[in-house]
């Protein structure tokens, strides 16, 4: 009886020491084949824009008023003045400068009183002149005196008033050259209420986005002053490398996302013939498209999002429904094809399959699996082809 105590004893501990060196199943995440939707798309930052922003310049060197005006007021397109230009104050007069202008204003008032002298003389010659012209009409018609010698006094008469115009002409003149003497030589009023300015009014109805010049200055002809636009009249402009760009099109569905509020829908409006060269974050020159986006959508959705916003934007290229799809975390390459584990009978198949459409996340199986398959996630280098798995959660 103790022998075959003994002997039993002996072989349980043989079955454990065999079952102890027996190959454990790997713990494996599993993931079921079916059919989905699946959208191919590009993804790369952007720049939300409006579409028409208006920039308005001093048309002329002058003095700029202070703008009152700032960011985010509203404009409405020729009755808005935005900015007010005065005319430059006048250059300053040396010593000589000053002497001389001086001495033409000396020159100017002797010229005037010059001119009011003639004004008088020819004034007085005219009243004579009129005199004889009366007295000689008179004796003509008594007959004292000839039609010719009539005919000479209101000749006289004419020719003394033409002079006394003449003269008054000569004194306004005279008058005009004295007063522009002066302006130079004492310059512009002090306070500035005899000059006039030039009023810029909104190009186009909207807001102001930024004020560029503010204060009070001398601006020369050409300065940018304000920016104006209308914040409803928003596109997104995308860089995208030009090795993408060639599969987007005109039309195509884009989401506008990572700005700070929900999704917004847009599509494709333009993409640009031309590719510039752009020098990524590691140094490395990247030919850059650059394609814009029209949003969609009711406007109220995207009232947060501003003139120069980053955002992320998503152009879809390709969608395909009710594929049968595989996670991308289970694909893996064998030499040249794509391949996946199949759990099958508890243990792990390697199966080559053959993949059509592609994004981040699953991918659109042509050949190779059936639906309701199931395949491991991420297999770690345990797992061969006839492994023994054990699922760690149900899939």
């Amino acid at each position: 009886m103790r022998r075959t105590i003994l002997a039993l004893a002996a072989l349980a501990l043989l079955a454990l020491t065999v079952w102890a060196l027996l190959p454990r199943p790997v713990a494996v995440e599993l993931a079921r084949i079916g059919p989905r939707t699946i959208d191919v798309t590009i993804e790369d930052e952007g720049l939300a824009e409006i579409r028409e922003v208006f920039v308005v310049s001093a048309p002329i060197a002058g003095r700029l008023r202070r703008i009152d005006l700032q960011a985010g007021d509203p404009v409405v397109a020729g009755q808005t003045v935005v900015a007010l230009l005065g005319p430059l104050a006048p250059a300053l007069l040396d010593t000589r400068s000053r002497a001389v202008a001086r001495a033409g204003l000396a020159a100017a008032t002797a010229a005037v009183e010059l001119a009011q002298a003639q004004v008088a003389q020819a004034e007085a010659t005219l009243a004579f002149r009129i005199t004889e012209a009366d007295r000689a009409a008179a004796l003509f018609e008594r007959g004292t005196i000839s039609r010719h010698l009539l005919d000479l006094a209101q000749l006289e008469r004419d020719t003394a008033a033409a002079a006394l115009d003449s003269a008054r002409a000569n004194l306004a003149v005279r008058d005009r050259e004295r007063d522009s003497t002066a302006a130079l030589l004492n310059g512009a009023a002090a306070d500035g209420s005899d000059t006039c300015c030039v009023e810029l009014a909104a190009p186009q109805s909207g807001r102001i986005l930024r004020v560029l010049t503010e204060d009070d200055q001398v601006v020369a002809a050409g300065t940018p002053l304000v920016e104006i636009g209308d914040p409803a009249d928003l596109r997104v402009r995308v860089d995208l490398l030009s090795r993408d760009a060639v599969r987007v099109r005109p039309g195509m569905a884009a989401r506008i996302a990572g700005w700070g509020g929900g999704d917004i829908p847009a599509t494709v409006d333009r993409v640009e013939p031309a590719a510039t060269t752009r020098i990524s974050a590691l140094g490395i020159d990247e030919q850059r498209v650059q394609v814009l986006l029209r949003l969609d959508g009711p406007p109220q959705d995207r009232q947060a999002l501003g003139h120069g916003y980053r955002v992320m934007a998503q152009i879809t290229l390709l969608t395909v429904p009710d594929a049968l799809s595989i996670p991308v975390g289970a694909l893996l390459r064998d030499g040249s094809d794509w391949a996946t584990f199949v759990a099958q009978d508890g243990r792990a198949r390697l199966r080559t399959i053959t993949l059509g459409a592609r994004n981040d996340m699953a991918a659109q199986v042509l050949d190779g699996l059936a639906p309701g398959d199931l395949v491991l996630l991420h297999p770690s280098d345990l797992i061969a082809d006839g492994t023994a798995i054990a699922p760690s959660a149900g899939p």
